[in-house]
């Protein structure tokens, strides 16, 4: 038997596989959990046994390969051993849940299928229920489709497997393979051994991996993996995973039981350099066509959409939606500050009234050496609009509160009151000296004459919501945003907001700000860009008192 993760591990070394750091950093803790066992040791023998059941058993079912002997390409089997080879000295698995980033079109559906099917028959467990679960119960349709296809073409499969009307059935061990989605009306009482949580990006509500997960706790050894690529959609179970898994391979987070394959470009990569296109394509020019890659790529260059989608899905670009100002990767900031470092500071304000019923912002902005910004904001949503939200907003408001990121107003409106309590509160406390405070003048009328009688008298400035004075200041805050010049002490509230912006554009190619997705927010970004409007109406000034 043949040890693939030392070989996958030889040709990351030599460079004739080329993996992101992710990978790299893995592989390099894989093998050095290898050659010193303790707690878990690797067993080559159940580390082969899946590999050697999908080569023997499975049959492909799509496109060239349909008929085919399920042949696994090195980065599988190596995954593969890495998954099921590391057990304790009761022979029982390490890992016990296994999140892999993978870009589109590279196998995955039809390798998970083939575990499932292993899972199902060849792990010697009894009664071992093994799911399929996704969003939606067509997505979760398509690996249960997979194994019936690899079922139907395999006369040995087919004679211990029996196709029911909802599952696969495996009489001799009284198992299952069914599929599951979050309508489905038989999550409770599940007894889980194996769960493939497919597409984990398009999963808005977490509960439905909480259930599964739960569900595993009956069992010896269970395994729950998450297979998916990137996606559009922020602040769901996407990102707090993907978050973990990164926290996991890079040390932050001490998981033994949790390992993340992430197939994925390097930061500082350009997707349009082909020699990159490996890292987040493993099975490219085996499992995944170049020419097919290629084409889409040189598209994206004259299709903006198009290009959201290609980064995204065939490059786990973490994207926001196909129409969005910025990519995720220009949003995000690891970057912090501490409230005291804008202590004795000149600054100016912005504020997104919005409606009385939904959710409204307030940012502080100090310019800081070098052209930078420190960003500080708060957030204000009326406790009905809570109530009325669906289960899993309330997760993520609720979130937001206990971080005191948001406060929950009484009643079914905001008292714009508490917007200028909350300026009179930082001005007080931090001593900060305001030059301007810009805001839209839809709907502000008393409360502009509220801060004017609080201090603010003179420094009130109306800030016109159009084309000719947004589109400049916001491709200046788009190009800080990108360049890291705005440390927004990775508020969570602001990156989904500026993951929800999109623009238009007139034919002057001026741009205005929109909204992406109709029940998402942006109030945030438009509290920062007024801010920013009024910076650079005062630029001059402001940069002299730094």
């Amino acid at each position: 038997m043949e040890n693939y993760i030392l070989d996958y591990y030889t040709k990351i070394q030599s460079g004739e596989v080329v993996v992101c750091h992710n990978i790299r950093k893995l592989y390099e803790k894989i093998v050095h959990d290898l050659n010193t066992p303790g707690e878990y040791h690797f067993d080559l023998d159940k580390a082969t046994r899946p590999i050697e059941f999908v080569e023997r058993f499975c049959k492909q079912s799509k496109g060239k390969w349909i008929g085919k002997i399920f042949v696994l390409d090195l980065w599988q089997k190596a995954m593969l051993q890495v998954i099921f080879g590391f057990v304790d000295h009761e022979g029982n698995r390490k890992y016990n849940e296994v999140f892999t980033l993978v870009g589109r079109k590279n196998g995955k559906s039809s390798l998970l299928a083939a575990i499932g099917l292993y899972m199902l028959i060849a792990d010697n467990e009894g009664g071992s229920e093994v799911y399929s679960v996704a969003s939606k119960r067509d997505q979760a349709k398509i690996i249960f489709s997979e194994t019936l296809n690899m079922v139907g073409q395999s006369n040995k499969l087919g004679r211990h497997l029996k196709k029911r009307r909802t599952d696969i059935y495996f009489p001799a061990a009284f198992g299952k393979f069914e599929p599951l989605s979050s309508d489905s009306n038989s999550l409770d009482g599940l007894n889980t051994h194996f769960c493939i949580v497919d597409e984990i990006h398009a999963i808005k509500d977490r509960n439905l991996y909480d259930v599964m997960k739960q569900s595993m706790a009956a069992r010896r050894q269970p395994l729950l993996w998450c297979i998916t690529t990137a996606g559009f959609v922020r602040e769901n179970i996407f990102d707090a995973q993907y978050k973990y898994a990164k926290d996991v391979v890079d040390g932050t987070v001490n998981d033994k039981r949790f390992v993340a394959f992430l197939y994925e470009l390097d930061p500082q990569d350009d997707f349009r350099d082909e020699s990159t296109w490996q890292k987040a394509n493993p099975g490219l020019g085996t499992i995944k066509d170049l020419n097919f890659l290629s084409d889409n790529v040189k598209r994206s260059k004259s299709d903006p959409a198009f290009k959201a989608t290609v980064i995204t899905k065939d490059f786990n670009i973490v994207g926001t939606t196909s129409e969005a100002f910025l990519d995720y990767s220009e949003i995000r900031n690891e970057e912090t500050f501490s409230l005291e470092e804008i202590r004795d500071s000149y600054c100016i304000g912005g504020v997104d009234l919005s409606s009385t019923t939904d959710l409204t912002s307030a940012t502080i902005l100090v310019p800081k050496p070098g052209g930078k910004f420190l960003c500080h904001q708060r957030y204000w949503m009326p406790q009905a609009t809570f109530d009325k939200a669906d289960h899993s907003k309330q997760v993520v408001y609720r979130a937001w509160v206990e971080r005191g990121l948001l406060e929950l107003t009484p009643g079914n409106r905001i008292d714009y009151t508490y917007i200028t309590q909350w300026f009179c509160r930082m001005k007080d406390d931090y001593r900060l000296y305001f030059q301007s405070i810009g805001f839209d003048n839809w709907n502000s009328t008393y409360w502009v004459k509220e801060m004017e009688q609080n201090g603010f008298n003179g420094l009130m400035e109306v800030v016109i919501q159009g084309a000719r004075t947004l589109s400049h200041p916001l491709k200046n805050l788009g190009a800080d945003l990108a360049m890291k010049k705005i440390n927004y002490n990775k508020n969570p509230i602001l990156e989904y907001c500026l993951c929800n912006l999109g623009v238009i554009y007139d034919r002057n190619n001026n741009i205005t700000p929109v909204k992406t997705a109709s029940r998402g927010f942006i109030d945030g970004a438009m509290s920062l860009l007024d801010s920013f409007v009024v910076y650079e109406n005062h630029k001059e000034l402001l940069d002299s008192l730094i």
